[in-house]
């Protein structure tokens, strides 16, 4: 077995990019709802699939958080995921910005953390008003593109019923699972599981989702 061994210098380190995702959020309704464990509960415990507090996800200033997805492919994914759980409790709904992009400083904190895809992130954060998703990465084709996208898929996911939202993350937590089985955790018929997702327009959220990752992947290569 022939290994080749490549030795680089410091130079050649700090030149390598880390790419990274970076959600930058906040609860939008918060102050509707008497007890914030409702959701953020919820919201913990999905965080904590993705990794450790605070260095992977963190929440400042009471309903505003920030979280790294590392394995940029899946951060529309995780984004879509947050976006059903908080809409699953009624009155809430979530604002995010997705950043894409170098990671050049690595901090215990992520709210300390620094690189292109936090800046990418906190400024579209700052920019947005009445959108609740938008994307923003070194390419502009796929700003373009996925933004379109995304600025069709809201006029069906702002209006997402608690009931449809419900339904949405159970399928992104159980991408295997049938309807029928979905059904079997909410406790409805597989007819009442198919009639949810049509209303939330869940067949074309997944076809843009994937759309997504194949506009990502050759650029990250």
């Amino acid at each position: 077995m022939k290994i080749n061994l490549v030795i680089c210098n410091k130079a050649d380190i700090f030149a390598i990019k880390i790419m990274t995702g970076i959600i930058t959020g906040d609860i939008v309704g918060s102050r509707r709802v008497k007890n914030p464990e409702q959701w953020l509960g919820t919201l913990k415990e999905y965080f904590g699939t993705l990794g450790d507090e605070p260095e992977v996800w963190q929440f400042f200033r009471g309903d505003s958080f920030q979280v790294e997805v590392s394995d940029v492919l899946r951060v529309l994914e995780v984004a879509l995921r947050i976006k059903a759980l908080v809409k699953s409790i009624k009155g809430l709904d979530v604002r995010m910005a997705i950043g894409i992009g170098s990671k050049s400083y690595a901090a215990t904190s992520i709210t300390e953390s620094n690189g292109e895809a936090f800046v990418f992130s906190g400024k579209l954060f700052e920019q947005m008003k009445k959108k609740t998703l938008a994307v923003k990465t070194p390419w502009e084709d796929v700003d373009e593109q996925i933004n379109i996208c995304l600025d069709l898929a809201l006029l069906v996911m702002d209006k997402w019923s608690v009931s449809s939202a419900e339904v949405v993350q159970l399928t992104l937590a159980f991408p295997d699972a049938t309807q029928t089985e979905l059904g079997k955790k909410l406790d409805i018929s597989q007819g009442r599981i198919s009639d949810r997702q049509r209303r939330a327009g869940l067949e074309e959220i997944l076809r843009m989702e994937k759309h997504f990752r194949k506009l990502i992947d050759p650029k990250l290569s």
